[in-house]
């Protein structure tokens, strides 16, 4: 959960310093940096973060998401709220590409400092470790993630230490906690000053996770954690950097590298281990967190479903999607070729995580007024202290657009764009699909006053039709004249809650004649499972047949572009491809593909 945020002193005090908009390492330069540092952890992190933000919880349940699901942002009248919401989720995957590359490329890099001669090897080493950290994440992290946490901690107090050995030697740094520093910083250098904070900022990069750990951690644990052991790491760390800059500009000595520079030269070659492996840790956090965020899109009915696996049967938030997987890769892969140096792609890392800040800053307000009844004047207090700072950062990092920042934004674009053209095509589907819905008491009819055969056994029509007779099921009855004994109608639903009980999940209405309708309500954490919805069904007194003689009727659809159009027709034509590409049902739904008969249906989009 701290590897984001933790890993992040390998780059950021030295992009401060040296990047795009290097202001020089004078002393009043490295205390300015410093104490923009301090205030930043403090202030975004510490007030904002964990005590601020960190109170909107969904059942217990963290992240951009689960905050723009307490407002009920798929109401008509809350397009606005659904738009940040979507769009915010959608930056993480930008922010999951250029993570594991910005980590990793700079944990290697620390062999340039051992051995100059051998930067050359720094790129295909990494692309080497990113090519292994993708294909090992089917194997997901339930044998390994035992050990996730004591090498973490080793990594903060092996960063803390060597942080101390220089604050020792020069221990005036620590007035730099003063924010006077930092206002006379940016008096000196005025507009290049401003766009430091670009810079500065990648030492908050990792808030966002960490509030979106919170349905696994739990609020008080992460405050435990961060102020116990990562919070006093960090800062140890950056001040010893910073000592570190300026006894060596007293002397006249040229620090490129403060981070990896601070270390005994015997201790030079495992730091370089321990900081790979602790980068690895944090981009496995982040491309978990985008697996996780695809499955949550998934069950709101914002992406096409695609094949989920779990990898743990323990935890139900460990999950792998391969598609999702190989495109990371193949991105992160050729981000490490675009830009070779952990340098080039700091530019690109600051605009999604700063338009996330923003974006969760804006959604908070709501919740205050909506949900924790705070006042209009308080409320607007609040978001006004955290959103100038906040639009700071952003407005600086919007600056590094041309030498990357582009990514990301292009990245959530095209997300957010499929995300919009696949719930637009699900509307139009789903009208065209409803326009001859006929009502159920006119099918129960028929079934008395007409000898409609009754075959042995069940059939289950998935549907997402929640009244009136499915299309499935009337389509079925055209074509076969026939119906099952036992009928099931299953619909399932997924609630703006992250999690729904199992005593809770099920609503059965017997229509008569035979015929269930049962609607399954899921949250946007959990998976469908439909074969134990069936068996739940038995055991609420259904008579449900053996699962040998249980069938499985799914809808096939054949999207069309229609005469009249209801979307642009390129548009639709791209929605009729996601939908003919999308995996089969029965992979998403768990159904034994033995057990399912699929009914092709054309429909008008």
């Amino acid at each position: 959960m701290y590897g984001d945020i933790g890993t992040s002193p390998i780059y950021a005090f030295r992009e401060s310093l040296y990047g795009h908009e290097a202001v020089g390492s004078t002393e009043a330069n490295i205390f300015g940096l410093l104490s923009l540092i301090f205030w930043s952890l403090t202030v975004v992190i510490t007030l904002k973060y964990l005590f601020y933000i960190m109170r909107a919880e969904n059942d217990g349940e963290g992240g951009i998401l689960a905050l723009a699901s307490l407002l009920d942002p798929w109401r008509k009248r809350r397009r606005l709220i659904g738009f940040l919401g979507v769009f915010g989720a959608a930056l993480l995957y930008g922010d999951g590409m250029i993570t594991p590359a910005i980590s990793v490329l700079s944990a290697v890099e620390g062999l340039e400092v051992a051995i100059p001669s051998m930067a050359i090897l720094v790129v295909p080493l990494a692309i080497v470790i990113l090519i292994l950290l993708f294909l090992f994440q089917r194997r997901g992290t339930t044998g390994i993630g035992a050990v996730f946490g004591p090498v973490m901690l080793v990594w903060f107090v092996t960063i803390g230490a060597l942080g101390v050995r220089w604050i020792i030697r020069e221990p005036g740094v620590l007035a730099a906690v003063s924010p006077v520093y930092a206002i006379d910083f940016f008096a000196a250098n005025g507009f290049a000053g401003f766009l430091v904070l670009g810079t500065v900022f990648l030492v908050v990069t990792g808030g966002e996770a960490m509030y979106a750990d919170r349905g696994h951690f739990g609020a008080w644990p992460i405050r435990l954690g961060w102020f116990a052991v990562a919070l006093p790491a960090l800062l140890l760390n950056y001040f010893g950097q910073g000592a570190l800059l300026v006894s060596a500009a007293a002397a006249g000595i040229s620090i490129r590298q403060p981070f990896y520079q601070m270390t005994p030269h015997w201790g030079l070659y495992p730091l370089v281990a321990l900081a790979t492996l602790a980068t690895v840790i944090a981009s496995q956090a982040v491309i978990s967190g985008v697996f996780s965020l695809t499955r949550q899109s998934i069950q709101l009915g914002q992406c096409p479903r695609l094949r989920v696996e779990q990898t743990s049967e323990e935890e139900i938030g460990r999950v792998y999607i391969p598609s999702v997987n190989w495109v990371m890769m193949i991105a992160t892969i050729g981000l490490v070729l675009g830009f070779r140096s952990s340098s080039g792609l700091a530019a690109a890392y600051g605009v999604a995580v700063s338009t996330t800040f923003v974006i969760t800053t804006l959604l908070a307000f709501r919740v205050a007024r909506e949900r924790w009844g705070w006042s209009l004047a308080t409320a607007a207090i609040a978001t006004l202290a955290f959103l100038v700072i906040d639009l700071a950062f952003f407005g600086a990092n919007l600056f590094k657009f041309v030498q990357g920042g582009w990514f990301p934004l292009v990245v959530a674009g095209v997300v957010w764009f499929l995300m919009a053209t696949w719930v637009r095509g699900r509307e139009l589907s789903e009208a065209q699909l409803g326009k001859n819905l006929q009502p159920i008491e006119r099918l129960l009819k028929d079934i008395r006053d007409i000898p409609i055969p009754r075959v042995p056994g069940t059939g289950v029509f998935v549907t997402e039709a929640t009244e009136g007779t499915p299309p499935i099921l009337h389509y079925h009855l055209e074509r076969t004249r026939c119906l099952h004994e036992t009928t099931l109608l299953l619909t399932t639903l997924t609630s703006n809650v992250p999690r729904v009980p199992f005593a809770s999940r099920l609503e059965i209405d017997d229509l008569g004649e035979g015929l269930y309708r049962v609607i399954a309500h899921y949250g946007f954490m959990q998976g469908v499972h439909v074969p134990v919805l069936v068996e739940a069904c038995r055991r609420a007194g259904v008579p449900v047949a053996d699962r040998e003689d249980t069938t499985y009727y799914l809808r096939l659809e054949r999207p069309v572009v229609a005469r009249e159009l209801g979307m642009a027709r390129w548009r639709a034509r791209l929605f009729s491809l996601m939908a003919r590409n999308a995996p089969r049902p029965e992979e998403v739904l768990k159904i034994p593909p033995e057990r399912v008969i699929e009914l092709g249906m054309t429909v008008e989009v």
